[in-house]
């Protein structure tokens, strides 16, 4: 068992860090909201910082899991950011999902402390935080990587070093784009089926026994039919990963007419009140056009 810190207590943060006291480890959480951290303290009976660097204080391991670039750097490398607190061998485990570009700056500064960076975003959402079956894609060095695979292993189904820093990021873009594709291709498969007055429900009870079949159509049809959308990953973030994935495209060369055409469309949805909505809302923008 090790001495663990996590900061970021949000809708993943909070039962990932849960689930690393259930297996065991020693917990020190961290958040901007304190009472958040406080509760979580009393919930699993680990315990709170004021601060990063006084959760990070002696911490084997340091997990990350905030909202994006600025507030990684400022949780990593600010005035009272981990790194401040973190003892030379200590391993930081980001699983926000961030640009490559934040990512390869802060595995420089943790070598330059004798510290080690692992990058590690996940898939899953709230419902696989919870459950303890996140996947999580890492980048990042290989020594590193196997002293934080057993500690992850408490929240995750899969665990994969996918290369050196940067790797798991760009693994996590690769989701992100096909996730895009899926719920679009899904909430017109389901407008479709709708407007011919099909049976929804027995349309995907055959469809997804075939090559139709996903985890967007298993777990999202239902509420996507009823309208339902006040759940899961918001499209808010959605669209801010996106925004990652397109920038990342352009400097990569690689082409992303679908990607960029969905970020769109999400953006209707955000004009449309939809900013905290679920990311299978794309099915109320169809809707809404008739």
């Amino acid at each position: 068992m090790a001495k663990v810190a996590f900061l970021g207590l949000g809708v993943m943060g909070y039962p990932m860090a849960g689930h690393l006291a259930k297996a065991g480890h020693s917990v020190t959480v961290y958040n901007r909201t304190t009472a958040k951290a406080e509760k979580w303290a009393e919930e699993f009976g680990g315990s709170f910082a004021a601060t990063p660097a006084e959760a990070a204080k002696g911490a084997e391991f340091v997990m990350t899991c905030v909202g994006n670039d600025d507030d990684l750097r400022q949780v990593c490398a600010g005035e009272n950011g981990a790194f401040a607190g973190m003892d030379a061998g200590a391993i930081l485990v980001d699983h926000t999902t961030v640009s490559a570009a934040v990512t390869s700056e802060l595995y420089a500064i943790a070598k330059e402390k004798g510290l080690s960076f692992v990058d590690a975003p996940i898939s899953g959402g709230q419902a696989g935080a919870e459950n303890g079956v996140l996947s999580v894609m890492c980048g990042g060095d290989e020594d590193a990587y196997a002293k934080a695979e057993p500690v992850i292993d408490a929240y995750s189904k899969i665990c994969r070093r996918l290369g050196d820093s940067g790797a798991g990021q760009m693994t996590k873009m690769v989701n992100q784009i096909c996730i895009a594709g899926l719920v679009q291709g899904l909430a017109e498969g389901l407008n479709f089926a709708g407007k011919a007055g099909l049976d929804i429900e027995a349309v995907v009870e055959v469809i997804s026994q075939g090559a139709a079949g996903s985890w967007q159509m298993a777990n999202r049809h239902q509420t996507m039919a009823k309208d339902e959308y006040d759940f899961g990953f918001a499209v808010d973030w959605m669209r801010k990963d996106l925004d990652i994935c397109l920038r990342t495209g352009e400097e990569l060369g690689a082409s992303l007419p679908g990607t960029a055409l969905i970020d769109q469309y999400y953006k209707d949805v955000q004009a449309m009140g939809g900013g905290r909505w679920d990311t299978s809302s794309l099915m109320a923008r169809l809707r809404k056009l008739g």
